[in-house]
């Protein structure tokens, strides 16, 4: 047998991180037995289904790395199947005409909250003569549901969980209007397109037990259910807006990488022994259903962000340059020239180490892409004392000797500096780090010298010298 799963977001607002995470993991069971991960947009609900939010949820999971196979299948454009299907349930007498109208259902309902009974469909069309139909009422279509014993599922996340028949009524397979509701097209499509293993968020438990007696209706196998438990905030409580971002686009907008989201979503309640570093090939090698956890798991931002470190370090420089490239361009409202572009990659391995995510990347390698004269922070600003700037004169003298410009004898000639004027490295290191980069944070300063090239790091102490002390105001 071949594994199918499927994704089948509603196209409705952003792709939600708790989806993300609903994709990743029938993705990773897909690859993990060499099956396919089908992509299905349910687009029912034509009033609040967009094109903009189903490109969105195109543009998500392309972004983290989640390729589907095949066409993405549009759940609407399928509709005139979901009707066949009801039409054939009503031939085979699993199904029936309901001739009920909208005043007479809230007026039952109405009764059975008086009555402090459950709110269901009483069936009261279930074995009438359709001549007794009133004029002008359109019929919808309902299922036939059985009224006693019980709907068992064997959940491979939730173990056993029972219904009894009597819990669960007569749902509306097609509406007055002859348009298929969802419960309907959800089993078609999946029994439709092979699909095999239905993993979905916890929230969805109810339906399957109605979507189990469709299957049977119709004498369908029933697929392998598993039914995750939702994701919490912080605090416990179901996420929400409340709790930050919950769309995957703000997650990229604010610097995380895709493997790093990936890992992190993986172990927002799965788990393989210990293992908190997972790369994308050790998910698919060991990813199985076995490894979900029924508790819901809770978002931990600091957790993701020093994941999103993690990452950052082992990515590749010329990738991490290529990704923050755009902003910096767009701050500064230029395009970043060659050689700029050049000393970004080179600093990249200093610059990495120190962030957490691509927003504080771009924040610590703005001094490699900005024109001459650069601003200085007020607190660099500070450090251009008089005596500061002639230390960095005569470090300058020395350093315009140096072949090859490199950390190691730039270090050097201001260790030497230091002895001959009798101060510390750092009276010469923290004006130069100030003059070079604009701050009094970076990577090691003779480091980022070595990387700018001794013709910009002579004109930018030379910027200064023409500033003069405390010029600057930042």
């Amino acid at each position: 047998m071949t594994v199918v799963t499927r994704f089948a977001p509603s196209p409705t607002g952003y792709l939600h991180i708790g989806g993300a995470r609903t994709a990743l993991f029938n993705w990773l069971f897909a690859r993990h037995h060499g099956g396919k991960f089908l992509l299905r947009i349910e687009d029912t609900d034509r009033a609040r289904s967009t094109p903009e939010a189903t490109q969105a949820i195109f543009d998500g999971l392309s972004w983290l790395g989640l390729e589907w196979d095949g066409e993405a299948v549009s759940q609407f454009a399928r509709r005139n199947r979901h009707a066949e299907m009801a039409r054939k349930l009503l031939d085979l007498g699993y199904a029936y005409l309901c001739y009920a109208t909208p005043e007479e259902l809230e007026a039952m309902r109405e009764q059975q909250r008086k009555s402090g009974l459950p709110i269901r469909y009483d069936g009261r069309w279930r074995d009438r003569d359709p001549a007794e139909a009133p004029q002008g009422v359109a019929p919808v279509v309902r299922l036939k549901a059985p009224q006693t014993g019980e709907t068992i599922l064997d959940d491979r996340v939730q173990g056993r969980v029972t219904v009894s028949n009597e819990q669960l009524d007569d749902m509306v397979l097609l509406r007055g209007d002859g348009t298929p509701t969802y419960m309907l097209s959800v089993v078609v499509d999946d029994h439709d397109f092979g699909v095999t293993h239905i993993i979905r968020g916890d929230d969805h438990l109810t339906n399957t037990f109605r979507q189990i007696q469709l299957y049977r209706a119709l004498g369908w196998d029933v697929p392998v259910f598993a039914h995750i438990p939702l994701i919490h905030g912080p605090d416990g409580k179901k996420l929400s807006k409340r709790h930050g971002a919950l769309g995957i686009e703000a997650y990229r907008a604010m610097g995380y990488l895709p493997e790093a989201l990936r890992n992190y979503l993986l172990r927002l309640g799965w788990a393989h022994g210990d293992d908190e570093i997972i790369s994308t090939e050790q998910a698919v090698a060991w990813f199985d259903l076995d490894g979900i956890g029924r508790s819901p798991a809770r978002l931990d931002f600091t957790k993701m962000e020093n994941l999103n470190g993690h990452y950052m370090r082992l990515a590749d420089d010329r990738r991490l340059a290529d990704l923050v490239l755009p902003s910096l361009e767009e701050t500064r409202g230029r395009h970043i020239t060659t050689e700029q572009r050049l000393r970004l990659e080179r600093g990249m391995a200093g610059l990495k180490a120190r962030a957490k995510t691509l927003v504080e990347l771009v924040e610590s390698a703005r001094f490699y892409a900005d024109e001459r004269p650069i601003q200085l922070q007020p607190k660099a600003a500070q450090l251009m004392t008089p005596a500061a700037l002639e230390l960095l004169g005569k470090w300058a003298g020395k350093a315009r000797t140096i072949e090859p410009f490199e950390a190691a004898p730039l270090e050097a000639a201001a260790r030497t500096l230091a002895e001959e004027a009798q101060v510390k490295l750092g009276d010469i290191a923290q004006p130069l780090r100030a003059a070079l980069t604009g701050g009094t944070v970076s990577p090691p300063v003779f480091e980022v010298a070595a990387i700018l090239g001794k013709d910009e790091v002579l004109a930018r102490v030379a910027d200064r010298h023409a500033a003069g002390p405390s010029a600057d105001p930042g």
